[in-house]
């Protein structure tokens, strides 16, 4: 290691040390304020972002600017514009946040014990929350809401890519919420874009109590790797979509192609049509007929293939073993026929990567044994896997969506955001 590089590293030392000891100081305040001040800071964060839309997109549009100059692909570009429209639904989900139950203090599981005492769980923040993001500057206001309201502290770190609109959209939540009496230093933003910062965040013992990561498989592995602290390690989405034998054709066509099109550069886009040989003649070709007028590459297995063949103008190429296990987040798509559910489930179960998985069906008994075998996050009948997400899912927004098992699975949203602790009441009880 060269002077330079431990010149920077001493520097990205000192400012996460110096971030993390102010986020701890203003996490135990927040943890005692009460829901109508938070409130009143998320309606003044949803405001601001009204009234400085000129900055913020200013901001913005160098990021993308600088982007394209780089070469960065469309669905990375996609991920990190804002326009007016994204930033009108930034402010609406940041209402619906405040609209919520506040999970703070919430009492669970209370019950009378045989001696007269009562027992039960407190919901209480988890304290700081580390989230290291890649290009979408929306999770700046997404991750910050959702910590304050269920009375947290976050240190942020995007990607290099946004800089420029993160720094703008953290300056705002910084503003807001200390007019609302809330410590700025709720919020903090890490302004180095020395990847270094990365690796100190994974092993920051004593100032972050929970990582999550949003970004790419390579970001979700490493911090699989590296991270010493409590961390969220799964989030990738392979989804795929089952067209069943007894599925509604019609129906599985919109949803199939909501799943692909609506918007491919997110996690909970389709990346693998399944589908029944017993549909597969008639759903396909008019499947592929929609798709040629958007440019969806179908990457197809032998057997759709030869159904395809005389599809006209369809983007069919054969399929590759890595198609299946590759979330595409663009306009590409895996297709496959099978001969029944066993093999549509034993696809998803080598594949999949638990996080969003559908079927389209009229017949009760293989949806309910959908839902019961698929192992994933979010598990969906006759409906497209885009609805999982948190503001769909009536959380207001989420930090996350996790594949993983432990703790929060799914949309992580304000309840996923706190842990508890156990209560005793008792009237001058001594144990024997």
């Amino acid at each position: 290691m060269d002077a330079q590089d431990r010149q920077n590293g001493t520097a990205v030392e000192d400012e996460l040390e110096q971030k993390g000891k102010a986020a701890r100081r203003a996490a135990r305040k927040l943890a005692n304020i009460s829901s109508d001040v938070k409130n009143a800071a998320l309606h003044k964060v949803a405001d601001g972002l009204k009234a400085r839309e000129e900055e913020i997109l200013a901001a913005n549009e160098q990021d993308v600017s600088n982007g394209r100059e780089r070469g960065l692909e469309d669905y990375f570009l996609d991920r990190l514009l804002l326009t007016p429209e994204r930033i009108e639904g930034l402010a609406n989900d940041v209402r619906g946040i405040a609209a919520l139950p506040d999970p703070v203090g919430e009492m669970i599981d209370m019950r009378n014990m045989p001696n007269g005492m009562t027992v039960g769980k407190r919901r209480v923040p988890l304290g700081v929350i580390g989230a290291v993001y890649e290009s979408r500057p929306n999770v700046t206001i997404d991750i910050s809401s959702l910590c304050l309201k269920s009375g947290n502290a976050i240190i942020l770190r995007g990607g290099s890519d946004a800089i420029n609109s993160n720094m703008a959209l953290a300056s705002l939540v910084k503003d807001s919420i200390a007019d609302a009496g809330i410590p700025e230093n709720a919020v903090q933003v890490m302004e180095t874009t020395d990847r270094a910062v990365v690796g100190r965040m994974l092993t920051a013992k004593g100032i972050i109590d929970l990582l999550i990561p949003r970004g790419s498989q390579a970001l979700i592995n490493r911090v699989a790797a590296e991270a010493t602290i409590p961390a969220i390690t799964g989030g990738v989405g392979v989804c795929h979509t089952y067209v069943d034998r007894q599925a509604d054709v019609d129906m599985a066509l919109e949803i199939v192609n909501n799943a692909k099109v609506s918007r491919p550069s997110v996690c909970n886009a389709l990346d693998t049509v399944i589908v029944h040989s017993a549909q597969a003649q008639a759903f396909l070709p008019a499947l592929a007929k929609r798709w040629k007028d958007v440019g969806v590459e179908m990457r197809c297995d032998r057997r759709a293939l030869s159904l395809l063949g005389a599809a006209n103008g369809a983007r069919a190429v054969p399929v590759s073993e890595e198609d299946w296990m590759t979330e595409h987040l663009s306009l590409t798509a895996g297709v496959r026929v099978v001969d029944s559910l066993d093999e549509a489930l034993e696809h998803i179960e080598v594949y999949g990567s638990g996080h969003s998985e559908a079927i389209v069906t009229e017949d009760y008994a293989v949806a309910m044994r959908f839902l019961d075998e698929v192992d994933a996050g979010a598990v969906f009948v006759n409906a497209s896997t885009r609805f999982n997400d948190g503001g769909q899912f009536g959380l207001g927004a989420e930090v996350a969506i996790s594949t993983d098992k432990m703790h929060a699975r799914g949309p992580m949203g304000l309840k996923e955001l706190t842990s508890y602790k156990w209560t005793v009441l008792g009237d001058g009880h001594i144990r024997e």
